[in-house]
């Protein structure tokens, strides 16, 4: 999307193993880029009026080997799925003090570089904060992705943060078009 932007896609696994392959990756990258004389960047906006670079997280529950995000809802998701959306969005501004925690940060929340700018949840939609994959048609592929985070954050405490938010929306069942958020297919800023 931006010149010198990479992606980079892992295996679903727990969310340890995640993020220490994301701190793996991170000092991996900066290490190679020192050895070429260069400089490996996770700034999330380091070039004013280029697209930025998001760290955004997949994310599904299981439950003794079976996908318990899949079923039969918007998207194809469960019930269950859509109320640990409804916390994710919920706790959204407190999760923003850690999964956002630069000025930097927001330099990339801002409309016209396919930001999630919109505290909202669409299968289509990449101005929404939660977006599910259209090819995650499958059920052990059922999953959403968080889209604000980047790579600034503690990944550890930032994946924590989520699941307790994630789980708050399960217990307390918060249901995520009840509460405002969507979902929004259309073009949000028309």
């Amino acid at each position: 999307v931006a010149p010198s932007q990479f992606e980079m896609n892992y295996s679903y696994t727990e969310a340890t193993i995640t993020a220490d392959q994301v701190q793996l990756y991170k000092l991996l990258s900066r290490q190679v880029a020192a050895r070429m004389e260069m400089t490996a960047c996770f700034l999330p906006k380091p070039v004013t009026g280029v697209n930025g670079s998001g760290m955004h997280t997949h994310q599904s529950l299981w439950n003794k080997g079976k996908p318990i995000f899949a079923g039969k809802e918007y998207a194809g998701l469960s019930q269950m799925a859509l109320y640990y959306i409804g916390g994710i969005l919920k706790h959204a501004k407190a999760l923003a003090a850690i999964c956002n925690p630069t000025t930097n940060s927001y330099k990339r929340l801002v409309p016209g570089y396919e930001a999630p700018v919109n505290l909202a949840y669409s299968a289509r939609n990449r101005s929404a904060a939660i977006r599910i994959p259209k090819y995650a048609n499958q059920p052990d592929s059922a999953r959403f992705e968080f889209r604000p985070p980047d790579a600034t954050c503690n990944i550890y405490l930032a994946l924590a943060a989520q699941l307790m938010a994630g789980l708050d929306g399960i217990k307390n069942q918060i249901d995520p078009t009840a509460a405002g958020f969507g979902p929004f297919d259309q073009n949000v800023f028309a």
